[in-house]
This record gives structure tokens, C-alpha cells and sequence, in this order.
């Protein structure tokens, strides 16, 4: 039910309970005043007639007072009429018989009225002394009764009728008051929700309602406009993921070529090498001296030299072409752990810090993970060139050592690069993933290269990290989702 039909109900309750116990009231006080006023004119009545039988039996005897007592039974509301004698011997009786044998002389010498039960219902016994003659007359009261109902009727049908304008006054004023106003402000309420950008509330109605009309106004404005500032920061933070979507790309990009051109002097001596064999070859063969035998074995020789090469070149080269291109073997979303860790050792074999380290691996071949292979060489990449710089940094004549081993467990594959080189300083230890955090010398490094692959891991929902509680050495892990947890 609705506001106004509750306390419409309510008000109705409120005056039933008033009224009600009113009405009783006032029908019993009508009825009471309405037996008095009848009592008493019944006093007057039986006075007089009692004076007139006294005249009547001054004048004729009881003859004359039985014929007045039988004029004065045919006239009003008198059941019955008798007179007695100062012993309380019955002279004459008029009216009812049945009424005038249950008639008896009064015991007083006053007069007297008391309600009593006659033939025909209620009646009011009057005895009236006049002399030595002792009057006694019933009358019937239902005269007053019938006068007060239709009293009490009409007082109950003013109530009815005031109870019912009140409420339908009550509905109509509760209509322009309060309900019309409070439709108009969810009405208008509505229309924010749906879009509308003003909210035009109603100014009629109580004060509560106009005030509490302009409080939903002032909300509303500040939620539209806080809604716009809203809408501003999502496209500006919008155009902020672009831009850092863009610069992230620049930066693996940077990163993935300043690894190449680490790389790339390492191989100039490896490459250097077979071509001066090449050359020296060419010149031999282009003298014409050699004979058939020799010069079969020196192009076999020419060509295995020209297959390293190649081989050399070819991995560079895969290393440094954008993402998505075809040399990913594994699809743009999988790679084989072995087959980029394969990778990752051919492209850092012929670079100068790594040939007198010993790089041993244990992985087994069915291991993948949910990364593109590219993006997995560069990280693995970076982690081995620079476990490989710590260990040459060392200044160690014997060497060093490099493991690189893989395992799965719950729907992820963990990658772990562990050397046992210096370790990694402590004043770094917490910042190491940060961006321009480095240790090595000016032109050397630029500090990026582990924040770049912080990003590339994460970015992947994976986790990369290293064990800082070691006191020697250093464990770098990669961990990344399996393509089987991908799928699921």
C-alpha cells in the first residue's frame, strides 16, 4: 500500500476508536435524559389527574370518579388509572384490566414515580395523594424511548458523515501535500538514471518536501558533474595506458636490440675467424695448384665454415625481428622451454665471457609454457648474459659454471638460471628490478634489461625473481602458466 492509503487507514482507526465509545456515550446519556424528561412530565400528569378525580369525587361520589378515571385512561399514553381511599380500599379503576389489577395503593403519603415493566414493555408508575384519595396512574415511556433512537441515529449519522468527508479530505490534501510531490521527485529521479543530464524537481507541496526536492536537486548536479570529471579521468587514463602500452613496446624493443649489439661483439671474433679460413682457402684454390683431392676437402672445409656462419647470423637474427613473426616455433602464444633455452646457449656459446663457462642444462622436452618463444629468449637471454658478465667480472682463471633447469608443478612451469659467480651485491639486491638499476661500468649496461623482462613476465600473469638468500652465487627464477592452465 502507498503512503497515502496508510495513513488514509490509519486516520480511520484513530477515529473509530474515538468515535465509537462517543456514540455509546452519548446514546446512553440521550436515553437517560429522554427517561427523566418523560419521568417528570409523568409527575406533572398524575398530579393533575389526581386533582381532577378529587374534584369528581367532591362533586359525585365514586361513580363520578370511575367516569373521569375512563376519560383520563382514553386520552395520552396512561395504561391504567386507579383510585384508592385513604385505607387503601380500590374505589375505581380505568384502562387496562390487566394493567389496573397489577395497581396498588402506595404506602407514602408523597408523591412518587418509579420505572416499571407493564403489559405493553416500559411504564412509569405515578402515585399522587390529594387529600384523603390516593391517585395512581401508569403511563407507557416508550414515547421517550422512540425519541431518543431517533436522537442516537441522527448523532451516529453526523459522525458517519463527518468521519467520511474527514478522510476524503484527508485523501485529497495528502494527495496535493505529499504523494503528487514525492511521484514528481522519483519521476525525476528516474529520468537521472536514465540519462538525463538536469533534474527539475517539483516546488509545490510542504516545505519538508520542497527542501528535501532541492536537497535531491543539489546531489544529483554534484554526482552529473563528479560523473563527468569521472568520464575525463577514464579517457585521460585511457590515453595514458596507450601512450605506456606504446612506450613498453619501445622500450622491449630497445632492449631486445641492445642485447643484440652485446651479442654482436662477442660474434665479431667468432665470425672473424672462419672468414679469414674462407680467404686464406679462396687464395689456394684460386692458384690452381691444389689437386683434385685437396680441393674437395678445402670447399668441404668452406662449407662447414660458411654453415657456422650462417647458423651464428641466423640466430641473431631471429633474436632481434619483432614479435609475431615466423620464426616463433611454437605459435605466437607457446614456446618449448628446451628448444628457447636451446636457443638461448647457441646465440651466448661464441660471445667471449662465455667460453671458458660450462652451461649444462636439465629440461625435459615436453615442457611449455604460455609465452610467446621470443619473448621467453629475450628474458632467458638477458639473464644469462648477464650471469655469464658476473662470472668474467670475477676475474677467475678456472672458469665458472652455469645450470639452467626447469620443472612443472600445478599448472605452471618454474625456469631457474643459477651461476656461481660473485652473487648479487646487497645496496642493489632490493632494487634489482627496477628500472636504471645496474652494476656494471658506464657503457656497459643500461639498467633496463631485467625491468623490461619484469614486465614481459608479469604482463603473462607470471613471477620473476631472485633467491636473495644466498651468500654466493645467483639464482634468478622465471615463473609462467602452462598453455594447459591457459586453456582451463
Amino acid at each position: 500500500m502507498g503512503l497515502r492509503v496508510q495513513i488514509v487507514l490509519a486516520l480511520a482507526g484513530l477515529m473509530l476508536l474515538a468515535f465509537v465509545p462517543l456514540f455509546f456515550a452519548v446514546a446512553s446519556l440521550t436515553r437517560a435524559t429522554m427517561l427523566g424528561a418523560r419521568e417528570h412530565a409523568a409527575l406533572a400528569l398524575g398530579h393533575a389527574i389526581a386533582v381532577q378525580v378529587a374534584d369528581a369525587r367532591a362533586r359525585g361520589g365514586p361513580s363520578e370518579v370511575e367516569r373521569e378515571l375512563d376519560v383520563c385512561a382514553r386520552s395520552g399514553d396512561i395504561d391504567a388509572a386507579c383510585a384508592f381511599g385513604a385505607d387503601g380500599s380500590r374505589i375505581a379503576c380505568a384502562g387496562s384490566p390487566a394493567a389496573a389489577r397489577a395497581l396498588r395503593a402506595p404506602q407514602g403519603l408523597g408523591e412518587s414515580a418509579e420505572i416499571a415493566r407493564g403489559t405493553a414493555g416500559r411504564a412509569v408508575e405515578i402515585a399522587t395523594h390529594v387529600g384523603d384519595l390516593s391517585v395512581v396512574t401508569r403511563l407507557r415511556a416508550e414515547g421517550a424511548s422512540d425519541d431518543g433512537s431517533r436522537l442516537v441515529r441522527l448523532v451516529a449519522f453526523y459522525m458517519a458523515t463527518f468521519a467520511l468527508a474527514l478522510l476524503v479530505f484527508a485523501y485529497f490534501v495528502l494527495t496535493r501535500l505529499i504523494v503528487r510531490p514525492v511521484e514528481q521527485l522519483v519521476d525525476a529521479a528516474d529520468r537521472v538514471a536514465n540519462g538525463a543530464r538536469t533534474l527539475r524537481v517539483p516546488r509545490i507541496g510542504a516545505r519538508e518536501l520542497i527542501d528535501l526536492g532541492a536537497s535531491v536537486q543539489a546531489m544529483a548536479e554534484r554526482l552529473i558533474r563528479e560523473e563527468a570529471a569521472l568520464i575525463l579521468k577514464v579517457e585521460e587514463l585511457t590515453q595514458t595506458t596507450t601512450r605506456l602500452t606504446l612506450a613498453q613496446g619501445q622500450l622491449v624493443r630497445s632492449e631486445r636490440m641492445a642485447s643484440v649489439g652485446r651479442l654482436a661483439a662477442g660474434l665479431a671474433h667468432e665470425i672473424g675467424n672462419p672468414i679469414a679460413a674462407l680467404m686464406g682457402m679462396q687464395d689456394l684454390l684460386l692458384d690452381g695448384q691444389l689437386s683434385a683431392e685437396t680441393q674437395r676437402d678445402f670447399l668441404q672445409r668452406m662449407r662447414r665454415e660458411t654453415e657456422r656462419i650462417h647458423a651464428v647470423v641466423r640466430g641473431l637474427l631471429d633474436f632481434a625481428r619483432p614479435e609475431g613473426g615466423p620464426s616463433e616455433r611454437d605459435g605466437p602464444g607457446t614456446a618449448s622451454v628446451l628448444g628457447v633455452v636451446e636457443d638461448v646457449v647457441g646465440l651466448v656459446t661464441p660471445h667471449k665471457p662465455f667460453r671458458a663457462v660450462q652451461i649444462e642444462t636439465d629440461i625435459d622436452a615436453s615442457l611449455e609454457v604460455g609465452f610467446p618463444a621470443a619473448r621467453l629468449t629475450q628474458v632467458l637471454l638477458n639473464i644469462v648474459l648477464n650471469a655469464g658478465a658476473a662470472i668474467a667480472g670475477a676475474g677467475r682463471g678456472g672458469g665458472g659454471r652455469i645450470v639452467i633447469r626447469a620443472s612443472a608443478a600445478d599448472g605452471q612451469v618454474r625456469i631457474e638460471v643459477e651461476d656461481d659467480g660473485p652473487g648479487i651485491a646487497a645496496e642493489v639486491r632490493d632494487r634489482l628490478f627496477e628500472p636504471f638499476v645496474t652494476t656494471k661500468g658506464v657503457g656497459e649496461g643500461t639498467g633496463l634489461g631485467l625491468a623490461v623482462c619484469r614486465g614481459l613476465v608479469e604482463s603473462a600473469g607470471g613471477e620473476i625473481g631472485a633467491d636473495s638468500s644466498r651468500s654466493a652465487g645467483a639464482l634468478f627464477y622465471v615463473v609462467l602458466p602452462s598453455p594447459a592452465a591457459d586453456r582451463s
